[in-house]
């Protein structure tokens, strides 16, 4: 015999997406008013390395549009046609933040690429004070938004957000490089810029590739790590009455997991007393894994 119930998600998963939503929105309210301030101080300061800088703060806001759609999609109930939940649609928006995250690394990549080959600086104007203030402030309100964004990202366990916060950070190196190319030009060496813009590319690349192949192990139904398993494991055979476990299988499913479990118990016992203890593995496992969303306990005697 076995017991099969989906665990009951109470609040949680309505207040994960809640949560997901306000991280985004503070995003968005700060990436609009940091991108208009960079392209303010770009302009006002001729530093083309200050605009570049504000258009990829522009780019974070639509990221930050991505996420929130991703979460709300993500937290609603089965359907008909989801009877398993739509927690994969979170995967998804994270496959599209770690493209756009990629694509913007590229084209970092690329300019910085071509102003080393033109290498023609005769005419060039060296940046002004306000695009070296512009470029301080943003790396201090990038850096810090994506200790923010992470922080809830962990606690949520969605990869969209920490998705979104990686953005952020690729933004805070982007502006690190747009300091180091406005110091070298302010001191005669324009060239740094460009440099110093290939090797934040490099970083964006590696975030976006991390983030992409986390979200797609997520949708290919991937077993959870060993320890998860192992601490799954240790609190089944910690009943009483199971006397061993003939199997365990785990999968990944967007943000939850699902199990499938196989206890061996005493052969004498009755229908009912074993149904008890299917029942009673399952809510211990429940209590103990918040992030399991469906357990199915199966019984074999000895």
């Amino acid at each position: 015999m076995s017991i099969h119930k989906p665990i009951s998600e109470k609040d949680n998963n309505k207040n994960d997406v809640q949560t997901a939503v306000r991280v985004s929105v503070v995003s968005i309210v700060s990436n609009t008013i940091l991108s208009l301030f960079k392209l303010a101080a770009g302009f006002i300061a001729h530093s083309g390395a200050m605009i570049s800088d504000g258009v990829h703060s522009a780019s974070d806001v639509f990221s930050s549009i991505i996420v929130i759609i991703g979460v709300k999609l993500a937290g609603d109930k089965p359907d008909n046609e989801h009877p398993y939940g739509h927690e994969r649609f979170e995967c998804v928006a994270a496959i599209i933040l770690a493209v756009l995250l990629s694509l913007t690394g590229l084209l970092i990549g690329a300019e910085a690429i071509g102003d080393i080959t033109a290498g023609d600086y005769k005419y060039f104007t060296p940046p002004g004070i306000p695009a070296l203030i512009a470029a301080l402030v943003s790396i201090a309100v990038k850096e810090a938004m994506f200790h923010y964004t992470r922080h809830y990202a962990k606690i949520i366990n969605s990869g969209a957000v920490m998705a979104d916060a990686w953005h952020h950070r690729s933004d805070a190196l982007s502006s690190v490089g747009a300091l180091i190319g406005i110091i070298g030009a302010r001191n005669g060496i324009p060239i740094l810029e460009p440099i110093a813009s290939i090797v934040i590319c490099i970083f964006i690349l590696k975030a976006a590739l991390e983030i992409f192949a986390d979200a797609v192990n997520k949708m290919v139904d991937r077993s959870c790590d060993d320890e998860t398993e192992d601490a799954i494991r240790d609190c089944v055979l910690s009943h009483e009455n199971v006397i061993g476990i003939d199997l365990l299988k785990t999968r990944i499913f967007g943000n939850k997991i699902y199990a499938d479990i196989e206890i061996c118990v005493d052969g004498s016992k009755t229908l009912t007393e074993s149904h008890e203890i299917a029942e009673q593995v399952h809510n211990a496992v429940e209590k103990n894994f918040p992030n399991l969303k469906h357990i199915m306990v199966h019984v074999n005697p000895e």
